[in-house]
């Protein structure tokens, strides 16, 4: 994906409390409080975020987001921008002035239009902004610097976030899914899906299991539902990567070809 603003559509946002089990050890995700009113620019964020490893919480405004940082160990806020909110430079100022959230790092996504927010966020105490349109990857790596977080790659998957099965290739931390080299557009959910499938090739995942992997816990999300994605996402593979195949297993779910040899 070429960057945020091409993402849509509901994302699988991470659960905060949920912790990753690395040799035994119980490692949190990093929490990002994401500041916005616009609540598809959320899912689609939160979703970019959980797949680089981190969790989110949304707030719609400074009330808010102190209020969660009362109850929250927060990393990093994120603040979303638009030309019809003048918020974020407000929300910025609050938390710079308290004590609790003051070290807080704190980064700007400016929408097309509101770049004149720029000089009310930097006399905020903003620490970085973007104007959107950017790359995932970028804010991604922003974060990790400010954090200071090592960077992805190191958890057996190859060439730093590559996964691949046959001509099908999804690179996690940018986003991106090729199939014979071609770019393959997706949104969160058919992402969330198919990364499940390129994770474990030629297993078969039941409805159920696919919904845990791509939606969030507390939205209910019935079996035709799956159905639906599945095939948005094999009409995407039929145009670029023909070769992969997602095999319906009657009675038990779905699986992704393993490629012959």
């Amino acid at each position: 994906m070429s960057g945020l603003e091409e993402l849509q559509g509901p994302a699988h946002a991470a659960d905060p409390v949920q912790a990753d089990a690395v040799l035994g050890v119980a490692l949190m995700k990093p929490l990002v409080l994401i500041c916005s009113q616009d609540v598809e620019f959320y899912l689609f964020l939160s979703h970019i975020l959980e797949v680089d490893g981190f969790a989110s919480e949304p707030a719609g405004g400074a009330k808010e987001a102190l209020s969660l940082t009362d109850e929250r160990e927060f990393q990093a806020v994120v603040l979303d921008c638009g030309p019809a909110r003048i918020t974020g430079s407000a929300i910025c100022a609050r938390l710079k002035r308290e004590p609790r959230t003051g070290g807080l790092p704190v980064i700007a996504l400016i929408a097309p239009g509101a770049e004149n927010q720029h000089l009310d966020l930097l006399k905020a105490g903003i620490d970085e902004s973007f104007v959107r349109p950017i790359a995932p990857a970028k804010l991604l790596d922003c974060l990790r610097t400010k954090l200071a977080l090592p960077k992805p790659g190191s958890n057996g998957i190859a060439d730093g976030g590559w996964l691949r099965c046959g001509s099908l290739e999804m690179r996690l931390d940018a986003h991106r899914v090729r199939g014979n080299g071609h770019d393959i557009h997706l949104g969160p959910i058919e992402f969330n899906m198919l990364r499940h499938f390129l994770e474990a090739p030629g297993k078969v995942f039941s409805r159920d299991e696919l919904i845990a992997a791509a939606w969030p816990d507390n939205i209910h999300i019935g079996p035709r539902t799956v159905d639906v994605h599945i095939s948005r996402i094999r009409k995407a593979l039929k145009t670029a990567s023909p070769g992969s195949v997602i095999r319906t297993v009657r009675s038990a779910g779905y699986s992704l070809d393993k490629p012959d040899g």
